[in-house]
């Protein structure tokens, strides 16, 4: 690569740059430089320093004419003013000039109508190979002339500061939307990548009529496509990768006038005490060449410790998707039969599954209940803390959430998609009381769905959430399809239940003036 070919990213160099190595090159140049070591399978071991997870608070959005008054201002999306960004972008790009590259040229989406191409400029090989197993890696012919739409400034050893650059610490992540340009420095967790694209994602698809979604995705045999939403840990990785369905995508896809398409070309799992047994495609990906696995443990032979967490309960793994063995080459499916909503109720009180009606869909989408789980980002340890995630993605919105809620709920009512919660959190008791949802009850509760059984069940109101819960369903025990019958204290699990309805009363307050009648009156009340 010349320095003309980086003219529009203001960055030349007099070291070396390599440009689209391939996976071997980069682990090659990875070890050469000491940025991790090998597992005994060959799968690259890296640690990402004090950075184990996202830095949320560290998200900026440069606030410019041209868009400023459709982003969702807040938390979650930072002003930075457009002097500031050019301060920090311009800071970054100098550091980077005196930097040896790697250049990874790339597209995120799988429909080659929508798709994006991403260009990563990062001084570290092994975020180079991190994103050319997430992304999807264009043929060889595609990549002359190649013109990003979106670039990448990644300088992960860069400290910004505050004074200088208008953020909050050292690290800052931040985005501008006109000039096409993403800044991501003092952090090496790697996720801060893929997540800074999905949000452009966000931004680009809902005005071409596309919804962009944080959901995995599988297809059956019949063609019918099956989401799942949640937030990391709750299952989204792990439910979908099923043998018997094939893996459109395990994060973040797109749902338009054509059906289903991955975002990405790789997989990114939550790995701390993954087994063989249970989740044996994860496992098996895991333990290949070229795979990225961030803070895990491995002794010095490099066989992996999968249960340590010593360094962070977010250990990660990071594969291309067809190292998913029936995974859709294409990352392209029909329209969803079945949309499931993954929460991890740390309350141990919602239902292990639910059917949803349409308005209850949009409700809980809206909602995104679930538990953080220590570790998945910066500064979160301990027991799982209950939150609402709008679109069971928030971090990663730049529009407002209704935005994205109208566009499901159109979407389910034209495709007649049935809808369902299930919860992958605890069962009996709250968090360090009860216990964590058996995957094989919630694995053939999702069969009994995803094939149209459950559908055709008898269902009974719950007492306290106005979800539908079947009453029964074959391989799971009557006692386990209703979270009541698991408690030995039922004074205990009313009081509980009634402490988490005030907390989604309280949550939708924002969202209640601008939905329709039928969401309002889905909507979960305290006094109920």
């Amino acid at each position: 690569m010349t320095f003309a070919d980086h003219a529009h990213a203001g960055v030349h160099t007099t070291r070396p740059l390599h440009a689209n190595l391939s996976a071997p090159a980069l682990v090659a140049e990875a070890l050469r430089r000491h940025e991790g070591r090998l597992s005994a399978d060959g799968a690259l071991i890296v640690r990402t320093g004090v950075h184990t997870g996202r830095s949320v608070q560290d998200k900026f959005v440069v606030d410019e004419p041209e868009v400023s008054a459709e982003v969702w201002w807040g938390q979650i999306n930072q002003r930075m003013a457009p002097e500031r960004f050019a301060a920090l972008s311009g800071r970054v790009r100098a550091f980077l000039q005196g930097q040896e590259l790697f250049v990874q040229d790339l597209y995120a989406g799988a429909d080659p109508a929508r798709r994006v191409r991403v260009r990563l400029v990062t001084t570290a090989a092994w975020a180079a190979l991190f994103a050319r197993n997430m992304f999807i890696r264009p043929p060889a012919a595609e990549l002359d002339g190649f013109v990003p739409d979106y670039t990448i400034l990644h300088a992960p050893q860069f400290q910004a500061d505050p004074a200088i650059d208008g953020v909050r610490s050292t690290t800052a992540i931040a985005l501008s939307f006109a000039q096409r340009t993403i800044v991501i420095a003092g952090t090496e967790y790697a996720g801060e990548i893929k997540k800074s694209i999905f949000t452009v994602m966000n931004w680009k698809l809902p005005a071409e009529g596309v919804l962009p979604m944080h959901c995995s995705a599988n297809v059956g045999r019949d063609g019918d496509v099956a989401l799942f939403f949640g937030l990391s840990g709750t299952g989204k990785t792990t439910l979908s990768s099923d043998p018997s369905r094939p893996l459109i995508g395990d994060d973040e896809h797109g749902w338009g006038p054509d059906g289903v398409f991955n975002f990405e070309g790789g997989c990114y799992a939550k790995v701390i005490n993954l087994s063989a047994e249970a989740e044996p495609e994860i496992w098996a990906a895991t333990h290949r060449f070229a795979s990225v696995l961030e803070n895990v443990i491995a002794d010095a032979d490099g066989r992996l410790d999968l249960s340590d967490g010593s360094l962070t309960e977010n250990t990660r793994s990071c594969y291309p998707v067809d190292y998913i063995p029936n995974a859709v080459p294409s990352g392209r499916g029909g329209q969803p039969r079945n949309v499931v909503m993954l929460t991890a109720d740390a309350f141990g009180v919602l239902p292990p599954i639910a059917r949803l009606t349409p308005a209850q869909a949009m409700y809980h989408f809206l909602s995104g209940y679930t538990a953080r789980v220590a570790g998945t980002e910066k500064g979160l340890a301990g027991a799982p803390e209950a939150t609402f995630s709008a679109c069971f993605g928030a971090p990663f919105l730049p529009r407002r959430p209704e935005v994205y809620g109208e566009m499901l709920a159109r979407l389910i009512a034209r495709q007649g998609a049935d809808c369902w919660l299930v919860n992958t959190g605890w069962t009996g008791g709250q968090y360090g009381v009860g216990k964590r949802m058996s995957i094989r009850h919630t694995r053939a509760l999702l069969s009994a769905a995803l094939n149209g059984t459950l559908a055709r069940a008898s269902f009974r109101p719950d007492p306290f959430f106005g979800l539908l819960i079947p009453d029964a369903v074959p391989g799971v025990p009557s006692e386990v399809l209703d979270p009541s019958h698991a408690w030995a204290d039922k004074d205990a699990y009313a009081r509980t239940a009634r402490d988490l309805m005030a907390r989604f009363e309280k949550n939708f307050a924002a969202f209640e003036p601008g939905v329709s009648a039928e969401v309002k009156a889905a909507a979960i009340r305290a006094a109920a």
